[in-house]
């Protein structure tokens, strides 16, 4: 089988950058072999313009988030199904100093954050004592129907080979590559956590970490918005909320941990007025890197090999950009952004 590009993964990056060759008419084989514990199916698809406890705005965000939205909202006609809307985070403040720094922030940062008119009526669902501050816009994406959704289309097209990616079943020549039956121009890796192991890749920067989430239901909460007090509860799907998450630098094993369940559950205790009912423990491993820029490109030594990946925590922003700048990028020859293109690691890559 002849196609243009093979894409090992169907992730975020994997379904984006499937997605926009596809618009350019190219032909696509995507190999992957799916896991219900990804990184993608466990997170909690949101869209956040602001980060930290000094509440800066998150990098190059002014371009990335609305192309973002414009990207979800067109991949979701495509698809029949909306996969984005607005879910402002409510950040409830714990002490007195923390409403003080948001309110200070406030003044420098308006496009963004704002005091809520409703601060009271949140009474009833919540401890609100120091006040609530507000990041607007954000937006939650529903991640698992959009690789649900995008799987399938695939599979219509005879464009997914539903196998773990074989290294040894991939032949790499000056002008092809070739896996099993499948011919290709070029290959791409968006396999997330997976490219750590790939040794035409290894030498990056990757700093894995473990994430841990609580799965809850919480009758009375509206999914109208995100909540955030040093946790966060994120509408999920089938009505239940996401709780969570860490981030875990160092660890021997990808089990769910009781210390986290009880943090969660002593702050929802603390915090939240309604019951709830813990109703699943999840873990997932993130390719997150040191610099926080994404991985994007063509190898430096292989002209058939690329990347697009180590998107990290903001991938449901990055993705979509980055996917569309390395299809321009192929199709147009139009430059990557430096900051992120694989050309960065040159030196490291050709040893």
């Amino acid at each position: 089988m002849e196609v243009n590009y093979i894409i090992v993964g169907q992730g975020l990056c994997g379904t984006f950058l499937s997605w926009q060759l596809t618009q350019q008419g190219k032909k696509v084989m995507v190999i992957d072999e799916s896991k219900p514990g990804s990184a993608t199916k466990l997170a909690s698809g949101v869209i956040n313009p602001v980060t930290g406890r000094r509440i800066v705005r998150t990098w190059e965000i002014e371009t990335i988030m609305p192309f973002a939205v414009n990207a979800y909202i067109a991949l979701g006609n495509e698809l029949g199904v909306e996969l984005i809307r607005q879910c402002n985070i409510l950040d409830f403040h714990v002490t007195p100093q923390m409403r003080q720094a948001f309110e200070d922030r406030l003044r420098t940062e308006q496009a963004y954050l704002l005091i809520p008119e409703n601060v009271a009526n949140w009474g009833s669902c919540f401890t609100t004592t120091f006040g609530i501050g507000e990041i607007n816009p954000c937006w939650l994406i529903d991640l698992n129907m959009m690789l649900e959704r995008w799987r399938k289309k695939l599979q219509e097209n005879n464009s997914l080979l539903n196998e773990h990616f074989d290294v040894e079943a991939c032949e790499y020549l000056t002008d092809r590559v070739i896996y099993r039956d499948i011919s290709a121009e070029k290959i791409f890796f968006c396999d997330g956590i997976g490219n750590i192991k790939n040794s035409l890749f290894n030498q990056l920067p990757y700093s894995p970490n473990k994430g841990e989430v609580i799965i809850v239901e919480i009758p009375g909460l509206p999914a109208t918005n995100i909540y955030k007090q040093g946790i966060s509860i994120v509408p999920w799907k089938e009505g239940l909320f996401w709780v969570g998450s860490t981030y875990n630098w160092q660890y021997d094993n990808l089990e769910p941990t009781s210390a986290f369940r009880e943090k969660v559950e002593h702050q929802l205790s603390n915090w939240l007025k309604l019951p709830y009912k813990i109703v699943d423990h999840l873990v997932s491993e993130r390719p997150a890197n040191i610099e926080r820029r994404p991985f994007v490109g063509i190898h430096p030594k292989y002209s058939t090999i690329g990347i697009l990946n180590g998107m990290g925590t903001k991938g449901c922003s990055l993705a979509p950009y980055f996917a569309a700048e390395l299809k321009e990028h192929l199709i147009n020859g139009k430059e990557l952004n430096p900051l992120a293109d694989i050309q960065r690691f040159r030196n490291i890559l050709l040893k």
